[in-house]
């Protein structure tokens, strides 16, 4: 029944009694590889949860995409006029090939579940399912309308996927993103850095690298006194970090290289850094006479501040937390996620998946035990009533 109050004891007794269908839950779902580029395992994987939803009696949206996997919608059937709604965010891509389980089986222990997806983030998927179970079971029809928005390119920026991401932020009062928590204690993510992507192209002029080299102008010697430039922009004591991390130029060893390319990351702790490094690099001048620079890009996904709404569900999560016996602590992270999207028009708190280790990284697993406890504390959270959060 909407309004009723259940304790932490009780949610925690439900998700115990589901333990190893959760488990299981959450190795179908590795099993279900589905790599960034590969749309048909992307909607596999999509499918299958859209039918798990449907059979728990969700109206379903599942958008097929254009060049991604698309994403899945799903909310209750029932719902009230105005009522006020809360997101729950995670993405079924993951950064690992097709047949990786041949290399990186999946593994249940004692302690630790493994395999490719497992931390990020399936595992964060498994709690989304298991905490729309658990108020089920319940009884409990929350006081703000829980929707879930699964995506299948957060992976590659939420290229397709952000749009709508921005659009449901722009209504919601809060938002849950099902990211994995920082380091083993898992802390979550009350604060995330920027993240911008641009490209320098560097136009120069061919000519035979023996014959006459005096007529050409080297593409590949301007990017390399560019890309002084570009790590003189570093600056540690500000957060801002500026990496070149692809390079590629030149057309034979015998030819004055007429185009040479660089692929830029950057990271920014707040929007006005984002702005100051976008006009650095935008006004890159060659040093070479004739080189001509073309430079396109820009901040992809502006940071995750630090805000009184954040704070305040931080705050809703640390009490829940307690009630769980739970000490939770919040960080920061360097990394970008569609938490950085929806921070930008309402109350987000990140890093809600399951604690473990290895994300992007052969050894990556969740610690056994805490995914009950990280399930059990999304269920807590999303019964919480309506709060205004400024």
């Amino acid at each position: 029944m909407k309004g009723n109050v259940h304790t932490a004891e009780e949610v925690m007794d439900v998700l115990r009694s589901e333990s190893e269908a959760i488990y299981d839950t959450l190795e179908t779902l590795v099993y279900m590889e589905s790599p960034s580029s590969n749309r048909d395992a992307l909607r596999g994987i999509i499918n299958y949860l859209d039918k798990t939803l449907k059979k728990m009696g969700y109206y379903t949206f599942n958008y097929p995409g254009k060049n991604t996997g698309g994403l899945l919608y799903a909310r209750p059937k029932n719902r009230e006029k105005q009522q006020p709604i809360q997101l729950m965010i995670g993405h079924c891509d993951t950064v690992w090939k097709k047949n990786t389980l041949r290399s990186m089986p999946y593994r249940e222990g004692e302690k630790k579940i493994s395999g490719p997806g497992a931390y990020d983030m399936k595992a964060g998927i498994t709690q989304i399912i298991y905490t729309l179970k658990t108020l089920q079971y319940l009884g409990h029809t929350p006081e703000v309308l829980p929707v879930v928005l699964i995506n299948t390119d957060e992976e590659i920026g939420s290229v397709e996927s952000k749009r709508i991401i921005r659009r449901l932020a722009r209504i919601a009062e809060r938002a849950f993103v099902m990211e994995p928590p920082l380091g083993l204690e898992g802390k979550l993510k009350t604060e995330r850095k920027g993240v911008g992507r641009f490209t320098l192209t560097v136009k120069g002029r061919a000519a035979h690298a023996g014959l006459d080299p005096e007529k050409g102008i080297n593409a590949i010697v301007e990017l390399s006194h560019q890309i002084q430039k570009l790590y003189a922009m570093n600056d540690p004591e500000r957060g801002l970090t500026v990496n070149v991390g692809m390079i590629s130029g030149g057309v034979s060893p015998n030819v004055v290289a007429p185009e040479s390319s660089a692929v830029i990351d950057v990271r920014v702790n707040n929007k006005e850094d984002g702005k100051w490094i976008t006009r650095k690099i935008m006004n890159l001048k060659p040093d070479l006479p004739d080189c001509e620079l073309e430079i396109t890009g820009g901040i992809g996904r502006a940071p995750m501040e630090s805000n009184s709404r954040n704070r305040a569900l931080w705050e809703m999560a640390q009490q829940k937390g307690a009630q769980l016996g739970l000490s939770l602590e919040s960080g920061k992270a360097g990394g970008g996620s569609d938490g950085n999207i929806t921070s930008e028009f309402t109350a987000t708190l990140d890093g809600l998946g399951t604690p473990g280790d290895g994300a992007h990284a052969d050894h990556e697993y969740i610690l056994k035990e805490s995914l009950i406890e990280r399930t059990a504390l999304l269920t807590l959270l999303v019964m919480e009533p309506s709060v205004k959060m400024n």
